[in-house]
């Protein structure tokens, strides 16, 4: 009897899933330990097309780059979808934070965002890191001044196991740099060398830097101290050429983690 001739089903490769768009946060909650998809190949098999790289891939490669960026678990839930503008400021640096994800790298100057507490700056500066890393650009890094300066501080310790040096170098190298709550700092000399060491050095390789601030240029009392007074006038010049100045208002958003739902008379 002649034989059969097997039946040969070529295999394809198989277009890959939509990217994210940049708002989106990734889905979160228990993920079971082998990927029911790709069984931990990081390859879906889709029936009579062929192949293409699993979706978990990618998930697990964002969740490697925000743990990498070092953004606060305080900010974990912080995205554009969970920004809320209450008023046309906070509107308007929405749009600009939103637009940066959106245009790099075709951007030549970070944001300084600039306003009171509680305001919405650092839950904006976050969204720009993760809406990037979720665009691929995985060297995003988060600092937070104060904290930064004492990592440096800490380096000149006999006992230290690190150096300056190796604390500022992932500073500098970052692709997109946050640091968060500048000036806040006493404006000693050598906080004031600190910073601009890392502000001239990013300036001088054209890294884009996001910067936050609790300070503002104008005085709204006599006793109020400005950015400037903080930071310094070269320091503030160099912010105008790095930075489009965006400027927030409103209320301590904070405050409403105090209030109470008034309870009704026929409720128990």
């Amino acid at each position: 009897m002649p034989q059969e001739k097997a039946t040969i089903h070529p295999l394809f490769a198989v277009p890959d899933l939509p990217e994210r768009e940049f708002y989106d946060a990734p889905e979160t909650g228990d993920e079971p330990e082998v990927c029911p998809l790709c069984y931990g190949s990081g390859m879906e098999i889709v029936k009579g097309k062929g192949a293409r790289p699993c979706k978990c891939r990618k998930e697990k490669s964002y969740s490697n780059s925000i743990e990498k960026a070092k953004i606060p678990k305080r900010y974990e839930n912080c995205h554009f979808h969970s920004y809320r503008s209450l008023n046309p400021t906070q509107e308007r640096a929405f749009r600009f934070a939103s637009g940066l994800v959106r245009d790099y790298p075709a951007i030549e100057r970070g944001l300084l965002l600039m306003g009171t507490v509680g305001v919405g700056k650092t839950h904006l500066a976050v969204s720009i890191l993760k809406g990037l890393t979720e665009r691929g650009f995985s060297h995003c890094l988060f600092y937070e001044f104060g904290g930064l300066l004492k990592s440096i501080q800490d380096s000149y310790n006999n006992v230290s196991q690190t150096s300056e040096m190796k604390v500022l170098q992932p500073i500098y190298d970052a692709e997109v740099l946050v640091l968060d709550e500048i000036g806040a700092s006493k404006p000693t000399d050598w906080v004031r060398d600190t910073m601009a060491n890392i502000i001239n050095t990013r300036y001088n390789d054209k890294k884009l830097t996001i910067f936050t601030t609790n300070y503002l240029d104008d005085r709204r009392a006599e006793k109020d101290e400005t950015l400037e007074d903080r930071i310094g006038v070269r320091l503030r010049s160099r912010l105008f050429e790095m930075c489009k100045t965006v400027s927030l208002s409103g209320e301590d958003f904070r405050r409403t983690f105090d209030q109470v739902t008034p309870i009704k008379r026929n409720q128990r």
